[in-house]
């Protein structure tokens, strides 16, 4: 197994536990949501007996299964890492009042879960739950994971204050999921585009895997100033946060193609080939 490999798992990992922090540390003991699948395992587990942890595992497996198919098994892989690995921390930490001001408490705990699910993202993988399905619609439609994550937990918050009959709690929650999703969004940064410039004697090759995602591919014909050797460019758009899988194609297929990646301002007309 490559190093780097190993380090992504590493990263997922230590994610996996500054999420389960936040849950058990800060959001936890004012009985506040995180949001997602995560609010509502919390949510149940505020009216029901049944373990945190397990209600957290038990709502991701649909939502992992549906990612499965939909964005492929190397980003799953970790995301299910990430996935057991909070259930574990989330069974290990004790729930302990750290800050005992509400406000505080969801400001921090924000942060946390926040930073845990960017640098999980930032891996590679996910959280698992609401993540999943917000980089979804990412692949289809070009707004901020964030934004997106933001949005769906809306409904969370509104049967939170229906339930718990608290909407204090509520709107702490709200807070809470809204510094969860800036924190996601300043990490992973997956609505920022890129241009690649790929440089191949594997024209064909590249092409066909290239292809295969939802982004568009232009082929130029270059010339070495010095060499005079003709070569292909191929050049296209896309976000960070395909940036990882893009380069993962680009290094199986030609190890020794050149690459430019230049952060690209705005994008006008189709970013996604129809």
């Amino acid at each position: 197994m490559k190093l780097s490999n190993v380090w992504k798992y590493v990263v997922v990992i230590i994610g996996a536990a500054l999420i389960a922090c936040g849950f058990n540390l800060f959001l936890v003991p004012h009985k506040l949501l995180s949001g997602g699948v995560s609010g509502l395992s919390m949510l149940v587990n505020y009216f029901t007996p049944v373990n945190l942890s397990v209600l957290y595992f038990v709502f991701n497996v649909p939502i992992l299964v549906a990612g499965w198919f939909q964005l492929g098994k190397r980003f799953i892989v970790l995301s299910i890492l990430s996935v057991v690995a909070t259930t574990f921390f989330i069974a290990v930490v004790p729930v302990n009042l750290l800050a005992s001001d509400t406000l505080l408490a969801s400001v921090f705990g924000g942060v946390l879960v926040g930073v845990g699910t960017g640098i999980s993202f930032r891996a590679g993988g996910s959280s698992g739950g609401f993540d999943i399905i917000g980089s979804i619609v990412t692949r289809y439609r070009d707004f901020p994971v964030g934004n997106v994550l933001v949005a769906m937990n809306g409904l969370v918050i509104l049967a939170a204050g229906y339930f718990q009959n608290d909407w204090n709690l509520a709107l702490a929650s709200m807070i809470s999921i809204f510094v969860t999703g800036k924190m996601v969004d300043f990490i992973h940064v997956s609505h920022f585009k890129v241009t690649v410039y790929i440089i191949t004697n594997e024209t064909e090759a590249l092409l066909q895997k290239l292809l295969e995602r939802p982004r568009g591919v232009t082929k130029i014909k270059t010339e070495g100033a010095f060499s005079h050797e003709s070569k292909d460019m191929l050049m296209t758009v896309t976000t960070r946060y395909e940036l990882q899988e893009l380069k993962r194609i680009i290094k199986q297929t030609d190890p020794k193609a050149f690459v430019n990646i230049v952060e690209t301002v705005g994008v006008m007309g189709s970013f996604r080939r129809s």
